[in-house]
């Protein structure tokens, strides 16, 4: 899948997947190209690029050993975004307790979270999007136990859980940069996300490892550490930052802004 905001990007990306192809000596069976419009209501679903137009549009693959199903049917939303495996992998090496995973999407950090024996919650406004995260549960052969899954404003969610005592020693927080919570209420990422983080640090555990994530351009991995070390100072909560290397097969500028916040 190649995910691109003009034609410029779109021919940048697929010269570098050809190149990175032939390096590899790989050759990939299909290859999608998907929009990314500035509104909601421009998206389109992904297009055919290569390939063979008369395979299935749904599938399943593999990442370190963990299986993921996609659906190119479902337009904007195939099912796993590539530019978090490197925290995907950190998440497994954490080998957290319990997981909170916010805007969880089709819960691929719940599934690995899972594998290492942790009990998570995943929160998402999409019931589809969850009920695809609990397919991938079955595609792992994890059992349901242990595992909720919360059809909910993840804002609205998250100071409730606090007066519950309930506690995460990992959270997951990638918001969309954009999108209309419950009763109509407006997110803006660059608004917004500081108020997320601080309703998360009430619900994180000493030592919780927090990821914090965007695909908003306006936000790069400085932007969020400063954000963050605000936060914590409102919170009182000692922390340290980490960020997990770049991937080489993501042009500079490319796939999502990220940083941990570790609690102490």
């Amino acid at each position: 899948m190649i995910s691109h905001k003009n034609d410029a990007a779109l021919d940048e990306l697929a010269a570098g997947l050809e190149t990175w192809s032939a390096l590899a000596q790989w050759t990939p069976a299909r290859v999608f190209t998907r929009f990314l419009p500035l509104k909601n209501h421009e998206r389109v679903s992904p297009i055919l690029r290569s390939g063979d137009a008369l395979l299935p549009i749904t599938t399943v693959v593999t990442e370190a050993g963990i299986r993921y199903g996609l659906d190119f049917g479902t337009g904007y939303s195939h099912g796993l975004f590539l530019d978090q495996r490197g925290n995907r992998a950190k998440l497994h090496a954490l080998r957290p307790k319990r997981l909170l995973n916010t805007f969880a999407y089709t819960c691929s950090f719940s599934v690995v979270a899972g594998l290492t024996g942790a009990e998570t919650v995943s929160v998402d406004l999409s019931r589809k999007s969850l009920d695809r995260g609990k397919e991938n549960l079955v595609l792992n052969g994890i059992a349901e136990a242990g595992h909720r899954f919360i059809n909910d404003d993840a804002l609205e969610l998250l100071p409730r859980l606090g007066h519950r005592g309930e506690r995460f020693d990992a959270i997951i927080l990638d918001p969309p940069t954009f999108s209309r919570g419950n009763h109509g209420r407006l997110w803006q990422v660059e608004q917004n996300f500081e108020d997320l983080i601080l309703a998360a640090l009430e619900v994180a555990a000493p030592r919780c490892a927090i990821l914090l994530s965007t695909n908003c351009t306006k936000l790069d991995p400085d932007s969020l550490e400063r954000q963050a070390r605000a936060c914590a100072k409102i919170k009182r909560r000692a922390t340290d930052y980490t960020r997990t290397p770049a991937m080489v097969d993501f042009p500079q500028g490319h796939g999502a802004s990220t940083v941990w916040m570790m609690v102490r």
